[in-house]
């Protein structure tokens, strides 16, 4: 659970190539094109440009380099040529990265085109959110107090959080313990400390929290069919606060990089 300063150091080297995934994402255009494009463009991006492994791919048995979870689908959307983005759409692309043995994992929702200001709205909720929840890491606090803050910042903002997936510990393997739930009680669950490594991943609905699984046994989805947007992070716990592994260049600058004293990992 505790990774050792080499162990951080090949950890924050995954986290830089990963966010430079993003960055090139940030730079494609989106519209008209379909998520299985998407997924290629990203496999060829991490292993000629990066020389690095897509860590999703046949992991379980899923067969793609990322997941394409668009407008309902909250999570492990599969990409497919027949999801072709248009206008208005909202996706969020979850994406792993593994270099030298440590994985780094990340997830992002565009905004396509020309995007309405309630699918807006909740995009930029669920991202303060997970910004919420990266605020409270440092050694001596407390899990609890990473859920409470990220469903605090959702509910203030008439929206419910997704319990059923969470964050989790990362390494050599990419789901590690322990589980950083999206909502809880400040003051428990285990305490942090300095060298975890771990994902923040807050999954925001417009509507109620439930969700369902689709017939292709990956796809998650709202029960209601109201739109669902996530934002992830790897962290790693610091020994006066936290830094953010997979801080993108737009992020750089950001105000909420700045709150937290951040700097590229």
């Amino acid at each position: 659970m505790i990774k050792q300063p080499q162990e951080l150091a090949l950890m924050a080297e995954a986290g830089r190539l990963l966010a430079s995934v993003f960055d090139m994402l940030d730079k494609t255009p989106l519209e008209g094109v379909s998520t299985i494009e998407i997924n290629d463009k990203v496999e060829r991006f991490i292993t000629e440009n990066l020389q690095s492994r897509p860590a999703s791919k046949g992991q379980y048995g899923y067969g793609f380099v990322l997941n394409s979870s668009l407008n309902h689908v909250v999570c492990h959307g599969v990409p497919s040529q027949s999801d072709v983005l248009k206008s208005g759409d909202i996706v969020n692309f979850d994406i792993t990265l593994e270099k030298n043995g440590y994985i780094a994992d990340s997830s992002k929702t565009y905004c396509v085109g020309e995007v309405n200001t309630a699918a807006k709205r909740l995009v930029r909720a669920a991202y303060e959110a997970m910004w919420m929840g990266i605020a409270t890491v440092r050694p001596g606090a407390r899990i609890g107090d990473i859920g409470w803050a990220i469903e605090r910042h959702a509910k203030r903002n008439g929206y419910s959080v997704v319990h059923d997936y969470c964050g989790h510990g990362i390494g050599r393997e990419m789901h590690e313990e322990p589980q950083i739930l999206n909502f809880g009680k400040p003051g428990t669950g285990l305490f942090l400390q300095q060298g975890m490594v771990f994902t923040i991943e807050p999954m925001l609905n417009q509507g109620r929290r439930n969700v369902k699984t689709e017939a292709d046994e990956w796809t998650v989805t709202t029960k209601d069919g109201l739109l669902s947007a996530q934002f992830e992070h790897t962290v790693a716990v610091t020994a006066t606060g936290v830094s953010v592994l997979t801080l993108r260049e737009d992020e750089k600058n950001s105000p909420q990089a700045k709150r937290l004293g951040l700097f590229p990992a």
